[in-house]
């Protein structure tokens, strides 16, 4: 049990002490990058996905 609550103490140290963590415009920029890498990932699937849809129509109807 020592060993348990000694891991707890030592992580809240590290959590607190010894990471260094983003700021809040920081964060909100990168979530906005986020935001938009998703949006065009999804942009660029929807189009080849449509494009094969339409080849496959067209291979099939022949």
């Amino acid at each position: 049990m020592r060993k348990f609550v000694n891991y707890l103490k030592e992580s809240y140290v590290e959590l607190t002490q010894k990471t260094t963590w983003p700021s809040w415009p920081k964060l909100q920029e990168s979530a906005v990058q986020v935001l938009v890498a998703t949006i065009v990932l999804a942009a660029v699937l929807f189009v080849v996905d449509f494009a094969f849809q339409h080849l496959m129509t067209a291979i099939y109807t022949l």
